[in-house]
């Protein structure tokens, strides 16, 4: 019992410890980040002009979503963007290519716990710097958001279980460079999947109902529209609680996986290596 106990509390303190070093980094480069954290907003931006337009030139609501709805759907979108970042086939790739796997399966933990506690940690310095993007694209849009107590603090868990489910995916998918040199076509095809089906390019609702059915089968949705809707939207507490729910089970499907991938992956890497 006290091993256990002793391991939880070395890899909580690893956690802490690569988190905080992890905020200080970024802020250290905190132009960096603040330009990189722009890029990433420019998407949802994009979005959210178009729709408000659209809206607006249809008499101020598109089935039933009004302006105001639509510019509170795509603010806590820029947030929920930051949110998601995390370590991408690409970034395995070069991993793989550059040799930086070796030194990462030389420490006693899993690679994927570096790539958690490092993302988390860039987390609250991103916050940090959108709330004064968040700020004027409130006053420029003028949202309709008035969230509960039970909305607000069903977000906060929604937008950790939206992190930790697309890490588990995108790790999943970049470990498909142990077998191929190149990741890129099996990304984008992913990524255009994901616009489609996740609420990213259009809340779910605009989509056909053939698509919707199709996204209730698939993880996306639990790591962009879910959370989003959250906050912005008029969900029970059932939902809200089957939300959580649903995406607790996408976290374990898609942890198993990874480490079930893991297991094959690594030997053909060392295979390769020798």
């Amino acid at each position: 019992m006290n091993g256990k106990a002793g391991a939880v509390r070395s890899m909580f303190d690893f956690y802490v410890t690569r988190g905080r070093t992890q905020i200080q980094s970024e802020f250290q480069y905190r132009a960096a980040t603040y330009f990189w954290m722009i890029g990433m907003l420019a998407e949802p931006i994009v979005y959210l002009v178009v729709w408000t337009t659209i809206a607006e030139q249809q008499g101020g609501s598109v089935q039933g979503i009004t302006t105001g709805e639509f510019a509170a759907y795509y603010i806590v979108w820029t947030l929920v963007r930051n949110m998601n970042i995390v370590f991408t086939p690409y970034g395995w790739e070069w991993r793989i290519r550059e040799g930086q796997l070796s030194a990462a399966l030389l420490r006693p933990l899993h690679p994927l716990h570096d790539d958690l506690a490092g993302f988390a940690g860039w987390k609250p310095v991103v916050i940090l710097l959108w709330l004064p993007v968040a700020a004027v694209l409130w006053i420029a849009f003028d949202p309709v958001l008035a969230p509960t107590l039970l909305e607000a603090c069903v977000f906060f868990f929604a937008i950790w279980g939206a992190y930790l489910i697309r890490t588990m995916f995108m790790s999943t998918l970049g470990m498909i460079t142990f077998w191929t040199t190149r990741v890129s076509a099996i990304f984008e095809l992913f990524i255009a999947a994901e616009l489609l089906l996740s609420g990213r390019l259009v809340p779910m609702p605009l989509m056909p109902d053939w698509a919707q059915d199709v996204a209730g089968f698939l993880p996306f949705q639990w790591s962009f529209y879910f959370p989003i809707e959250s906050l912005v939207g008029d969900l029970s507490t059932g939902e809200l609680l089957r939300g959580l729910a649903m995406q607790a089970f996408w976290i374990a499907v898609l942890t198993g996986l990874t480490l079930f991938v893991w297991r094959f992956a690594v030997r053909r890497y060392s295979a390769v290596g020798n």
